[in-house]
């Protein structure tokens, strides 16, 4: 009895000491913003976006270790997890007061087992009117027991846009056809800009084809180039309006941009002679030949020369196909006299194409050329050679007075010299 009575001491005694010499280490949950995104990459005053959070708890375990004088023993070993009770993201702010900030916070998040992650997402607002800068709106996570964690998310707000600049566009079209303007749009953003749509407005006496542009992305610094083909319907001075939308994000921004076309009357596409025959023998033939110009900034194809006249000509038509802007052709015809009149005739030629969708045929270019006899280019008109048959002949009148002259001065003579060898 004696002895259990000692044993329980020496328990008691044991249990009240043994704590002084046992060291606990416990450690902290370690929670943390593993990663971030932004959407847009960077605001522009007035843009929503979203800013979505990874939070990780990368401690892995809790080891709780026994130290008796100069050796540790471990105890146990076991997981720490943590209870996040909210989360936030307090505002930043430019020296007017307009801020950058979230719209909500998140309350009793709940439980964070070691080495888990969830993703949270906040909508983020740069307000209007805001400066351009770099802003760091702090998150703030609210851990139950142990350390608060605060993070600086850092957030670009920039007012740089996007630029629509002609890369083409003439200030003088011709009112025959149409005529290809090209703009560039350019991305001046650090950010790409997605849904570019450039759709010009309505103009009297203009018709646009297409009626818009659509651009699915440009990535930062990078451009597009936009066309479109102008039919003009009317001659004068037209102010052209051109409308841009874009996305930042999900933000749908627009601006305009203007241009001032002259429309004149003048062709480009159309034909010139290079060689033409100025008489023809009958029974003979000529070559005649022609050059074709695109004046255009744009291709037209079905281009055809089609002579114009009632004589025979070969080929009937001369088929070139497509021509790109700048390009020249020649197209060479000849030319058989032998069911003409003598005399002058006439022959034209039409220059048709085809741009876009539409058929056009340019004014009529035309020439005279002379069909005379046997001798060529000796042929004359049946009024001029009237005109020389019906003039008189000088020598023909002139020569009896001449003869009367002649007979005279020799009597004269004759009468002279008998009377000289008569005296004595």
């Amino acid at each position: 009895m004696k002895n259990k009575a000692t044993i329980a001491i020496v328990i008691l005694v044991a249990m009240t000491i043994l704590p002084c010499f046992v060291t606990t280490t416990r450690a902290d949950p370690s929670i943390i913003i593993y990663s971030y995104e932004l959407s847009p990459e960077v605001f522009m005053p007035g843009d929503r976006g979203t800013l979505k959070l990874t939070i990780k708890n990368a401690e892995s375990t809790n080891t709780i270790s026994q130290t008796s004088g100069s050796s540790t023993v471990t105890v146990r070993t076991d997981t720490v997890g943590a209870r996040i009770d909210d989360i936030l993201i307090r505002a930043d702010s430019d020296s007017n007061g307009k801020r950058v900030k979230a719209t909500l916070a998140y309350d009793d998040v709940g439980y964070l087992a070691p080495l888990a992650s969830f993703d949270i997402t906040f909508e983020i607002v740069a307000e209007q009117a805001i400066k351009e800068g770099l802003y760091f709106p702090l998150v703030e996570i609210d851990i139950f027991s142990y350390t608060d964690v605060s993070f600086p998310i850092p957030v670009r707000v920039s007012n740089e846009s996007i630029d629509l600049v002609s890369t083409s566009v003439p200030s003088k079209i011709s009112e025959s056809g149409s005529t290809q303007i090209t703009f560039t749009a350019i991305n001046n953003r650090d950010s790409t800009l997605t849904d570019i749509r450039v759709t010009p407005q309505t103009t009297e006496g203009i018709e646009f084809t297409p009626e818009s542009v659509f651009v699915e992305s440009i990535d930062s610094d990078s451009s597009e180039d936009v066309s479109f083909s102008v039919q003009p319907t009317e001659e004068g001075i037209k102010n052209l309006t051109f409308d841009i939308s874009y996305k930042n994000g999900n933000n749908i921004h627009s601006l305009s941009v203007n241009e001032t076309i002259e429309i004149i009357d003048t062709l480009d596409v159309g034909s010139l002679f290079t060689n033409i025959p100025r008489s023809i023998k009958k029974g003979d033939s000529a070559r005649i030949t022609l050059e074709v110009y695109n004046a255009k900034t744009e291709t037209i194809s079905g281009v055809m020369v089609t002579p114009i006249s009632e004589t025979t000509i070969l080929p009937s038509q001369y088929f070139i196909g497509s021509m790109d802007p700048d390009d020249v052709f020649s197209a060479s015809f000849d030319i058989y006299t032998d069911n003409l009149e003598y005399g002058n005739n006439t022959i034209d030629f039409e220059v048709s194409f085809k741009q876009g969708n539409e058929y056009y045929k340019t004014p009529t270019i035309g020439t005279t050329f002379t069909v005379g006899t046997a001798q060529g280019s000796n042929y004359q008109s049946s009024s001029s050679t009237s005109s020389e048959m019906q003039q008189p002949d000088i020598l023909g009148l002139c020569l009896p007075v001449i003869v009367v002259i002649v007979i005279v001065i020799v009597v004269f003579i004759l009468w002279k010299w008998k009377k000289q060898r008569s005296a004595p």
